[in-house]
């Protein structure tokens, strides 16, 4: 999972942080953060693109020693703030150990107190010349950061340049671009207007919440074939929200389609999940930095 720093990449230059990662990678943040601004530093805000566990895993280790406020999308706070869990993943759509394994991924919510702040009229004072571009579908207030004067993107999870569902292609990292993560994407119809409206930006760099930068004609053409095949490319056979989404406010769950049998997932999750882990941990720690790649 990727996290973004955008700022001045100087010594003592001004940044904000969007995402936060996975459980644990708090010094590694940190380092990071340190490498680029100096010892001591920290962001001016922390920006969500969503919740999700592998979003926000280092945010309340983060925040113990950064007092700054956390940005989210309204529909985002239930979440948050310790209100409601998120609509459960879904095994049933198969592709993949990652899809198969993520009955065993959390739902349940943080709660971030008085360091959380809506995003209000698709706007951050922090960044204040970054667009907030809503982009619901695999969460509920799931959001893309955009910037006009070149047309960069960070896109969170409205569409990745990985197979998030398949532990290979996690692994290796290989580079395709695909619709959201299926397993925790609760509304398709939502998703696909979301990759549209990104699409119609016509973004020149994005940078996804799984895998690799993608730039240029690459990028264009990529993101292009998958608003026009997105049927296709994204939605998955079979799936507990593929033909009803869940339905959300900002108060949390208000209703979810029935739940579909994963028995068959926990068989197969259950053989693969070792081997599947093993890899991703010797193909993260034999290479930490693969993948990192400035976007300007």
């Amino acid at each position: 999972v990727n996290i973004y720093i955008i700022g001045h990449l100087v010594p003592g230059g001004k940044w904000v942080l969007v995402d936060a990662g996975l459980f644990g990678s708090a010094n590694k943040i940190k380092a990071e953060a340190e490498k680029i601004f100096g010892p001591g530093t920290k962001p001016q805000a922390i920006v969500l693109t969503h919740g999700h566990f592998d979003h926000v895993g280092a945010l309340q280790d983060l925040l113990k020693e950064w007092d700054v406020p956390v940005y989210a999308h309204p529909l985002e706070m239930p979440y948050l703030t310790g209100k409601s869990h998120y609509p459960p993943p879904d095994p049933g759509v198969g592709g993949g150990a990652m899809a198969y394994m993520s009955f065993l991924f959390p739902t349940n919510p943080i709660n971030l107190g008085n360091r959380l702040r809506p995003i209000e009229n698709n706007y951050i004072p922090e960044l204040y010349d970054w667009r907030v571009i809503p982009t619901p579908g695999h969460s509920p207030g799931h959001i893309s950061l955009f910037r006009d004067k070149d047309r960069v993107l960070i896109a969170g999870d409205a569409f990745v340049t990985v197979n998030q569902a398949s532990a290979i292609s996690v692994m290796t990292q290989k580079k395709e671009l695909l619709g959201p993560p299926t397993y925790f994407t609760i509304d398709w119809e939502a998703s696909r207007q979301s990759v549209e409206r990104l699409a119609s930006l016509y973004p020149t760099a994005a940078g996804t919440g799984h895998g690799v930068p993608m730039f240029g004609e690459e990028l264009t053409s990529r993101l292009s074939n998958l608003v026009e095949h997105f049927d296709e490319i994204a939605i998955p056979s079979s799936g507990r929200y593929v033909t009803q989404p869940a339905i959300t406010d900002e108060e949390g769950i208000i209703t979810m389609p029935t739940p579909i049998s994963n028995n068959a997932a926990k068989i197969i999750a259950g053989v693969g999940l070792g081997v599947a882990v093993g890899a991703i941990i010797f193909s993260i720690f034999s290479n930490p930095s693969k993948g990192q790649k400035r976007l300007n």
